[in-house]
């Protein structure tokens, strides 16, 4: 269960253009560090791993910090700066959504064993007598839609099993945020509370400004 040490959100570009997508890109930069900076446990899961400037991402936070984290970001955030793909686009202002994911909301890591494929392999590391010697590092993947992913920070098998398996509950909780957005845009309550002109942060460029 995720309590006030524990906790996830959301970061969308809605239905956004590419600009917000890139804006979410530079918004998990500024959370993960201001999280290292608070003491914070950090892990990001990304709507899509293969492009930098994914339309949504699920951050998990866990420590003392957390709640007062969470606080400090969830609302609009507002990226005001030219447009890095379109130098002539006359907008200079774009907005991406910060929203707490509850458990209710959230998809469940008690996930059907059968539609699972874990596969180990070992992890890369520094070399020398550090280095990882064991196949420690897990790629899951869910044979059903055939989203897969990797962990391998933990030190055992057992714990990066654990990790993968978080990952995937939110791989699939966002393939499902999307695919609501897509098919009912302007009914979808979750991206209509991306209000425009009320940011509780700001930035121009890469530096944020509190609203």
């Amino acid at each position: 269960m995720t309590s006030s040490k524990d906790l996830r959100l959301l970061v969308t570009s809605g239905d956004g253009p590419r600009e917000c997508r890139r804006a979410v890109h530079l918004i998990l930069v500024q959370m993960r560090k201001e999280a290292v900076r608070q003491k914070l446990t950090f892990d990001e899961t990304l709507s899509d791993p293969d492009t930098q400037d994914p339309p949504s991402a699920i951050v998990r936070l866990s420590g003392e910090a957390a709640e007062a984290f969470a606080k400090r970001w969830v609302g609009t955030v507002q990226w005001i700066a030219q447009s890095p793909f379109r130098p002539h686009h006359k907008r200079r202002n774009w907005f991406v959504g910060v929203f707490r994911v509850s458990a209710d909301d959230a998809v469940s890591t008690d996930l059907d064993p059968k539609e699972l494929k874990f596969e180990t392999f070992r992890a890369g590391g520094p070399g020398g007598q550090h280095q990882n010697t064991t196949d420690s590092a897990v790629r899951l993947t869910h044979l059903p839609t055939g989203i897969a992913v990797i962990s391998r920070d933990e030190r055992s098998q057992h714990r990066n099993k654990q990790a993968a398996l978080r990952r995937l509950a939110d791989r699939l909780y966002l393939q499902k945020e999307i695919a609501d957005a897509r098919s009912k845009a302007s009914e979808n309550i979750l991206h209509k509370r991306l209000e425009r002109g009320n940011a509780v942060l700001c930035f121009k460029g890469e530096k944020f400004m509190e609203s």
